[in-house]
């Protein structure tokens, strides 16, 4: 059946909106580390929650208001029950951990020594918190308390003792491990919202000083290279050799924060992000490996399964393996790209798209896929394309205050919406 290109937009969001909706961990609300449509060797354990996935699905669950999946109402009681359960999860000096029990608000490790705090998981929730607290501001008095509660979780948030009296922000924090996972978060990669967030907090800020010497590396994380004839802009992790990253650091920190206009001493991010999107374009047309498939409607490298295990795919570390959310969640800065995807994927692959929209990552090359999903890579693909459409996260996200003073002590401009 064809589908024009609004109608299938619609279709799209609402499939992804739902993984967050009916596929949502029945307890506590919150999303789903992952979802199986087939059922075989669960890969994480039974009622595993995701913290960062979560803020991810708040906001798509205001595109499904948005776009009339759902009403304001229902919207409102599925907030409240996801307020009711963060409030009493496990938070390490106010960070939640990456991972929760949904059933009993316990850390579940991610890893062995990562069982405590993850300040970056923390900002991708507070990003989504914050945006429906925006949404339900000046509302009637039962959304005026889902408003403060929400601002109460983040002030809580310690975010200037997650420095531990340096110049940077580090990423976790165990009870049981202390400080033993030893990763300082500097270099340009998904988590520029961690740094903003941590500049804006009214209760436990960072200083600027974190973000120019920690974030930017006293201004090495500036790039004069190119790749693919597109300019680099920022340079990546000082112990990462790859010239650009999976796409997913294009879409996460820019959910909510609206990279349009968004500039400081050191890139102008709407290039940035943009030109990241181009050079896995041009990578998929130029095609290096000769991978099947690959071209105009078949693009996009990020984090995602793959054919043994998880990896992260970007243009120098091609396996064959495209993942939908890496070209989908591009639309905002490649919308003629992202729709010829878009349309190839539902007209001639229909066998790779189930429930809740397109399964996380497919090999055309190696005749592959998995009927499964993750939350981190299905969320961002109802939110940025609403914020394609109609901006409605981003206008949301940058009315916040406290964002504009975090903006302002880092020393940004930016579009501010009322």
């Amino acid at each position: 059946m064809a589908l024009d290109d609004e109608a299938l937009l619609d279709s799209i969001q609402k499939q992804t909106f739902n993984y967050f909706w009916e596929g949502a961990e029945p307890n506590s609300g919150l999303a789903p580390e992952r979802l199986h449509m087939d059922n075989i060797y669960p890969t994480s354990p039974k009622h595993t929650v995701t913290t960062g996935g979560t803020g991810f699905g708040m906001m798509a669950i205001l595109v499904g208001v948005k776009r009339g999946f759902i009403s304001k109402e229902q919207a409102f009681q599925r907030f409240v029950k996801m307020i009711d359960f963060l409030e009493k999860a496990d938070r390490f000096h106010g960070a939640w951990p990456h991972w929760l029990n949904g059933q009993t608000g316990k850390v579940m490790p991610f890893s062995k020594k990562d069982n405590g705090g993850d300040l970056v998981e923390t900002a991708f929730l507070v990003q989504g918190m914050l945006t429906v607290a925006e949404y339900f501001r000046g509302g009637n008095a039962e959304e005026q308390k889902l408003v403060e509660r929400i601002e109460n979780l983040w002030k809580a948030v310690e975010w200037d003792w997650y420095t531990r009296g340096e110049d940077v922000l580090y990423w976790h924090w165990s009870p049981e491990y202390g400080w033993e996972m030893n990763f300082p978060v500097g270099g340009y990669n998904e988590c520029l919202i961690m740094y903003v967030l941590a500049a804006a907090s009214p209760t436990h800020p960072i200083s600027k000083e974190a973000y120019h010497k920690g974030w930017a590396r006293e201004g090495h994380i500036v790039s004069g290279e190119t790749y693919y004839g597109e300019d680099l802009i920022l340079d990546y992790y000082e112990h990462d050799d790859s010239p650009v990253g999976p796409l997913f650091w294009a879409h996460y920190s820019y959910l909510g924060l609206n990279p349009n206009a968004l500039s400081d001493v050191y890139a102008d991010y709407w290039k940035l992000v943009q030109n990241q999107a181009k050079i896995h374009y041009k990578h998929a047309q130029k095609n290096p490996h000769n991978y099947k498939g690959y071209g105009d409607s078949i693009w996009g490298l990020t984090s995602s399964y793959s054919i043994k295990g998880y990896k992260g795919h970007r243009p120098d570390r091609d396996l064959g393996v495209i993942a939908p959310t890496a070209a989908l969640s591009s639309f905002p800065y490649t919308p003629k790209e992202s729709m010829q995807m878009l349309k190839k994927m539902y007209k001639d692959h229909d066998s790779l798209i189930g429930k809740y929209g397109p399964y996380d990552a497919f090999s055309l090359e190696h005749q592959w896929y998995l009927p499964r999903y993750l939350a981190i890579d299905q969320g961002p693909i109802p939110v940025m394309i609403e914020n394609y459409r109609s901006g409605l996260l981003w206008d949301l996200f940058m009315s916040n205050k406290d964002v504009h003073k975090g903006l302002d002590k880092l020393g940004f401009t930016y579009k501010k919406t009322q």
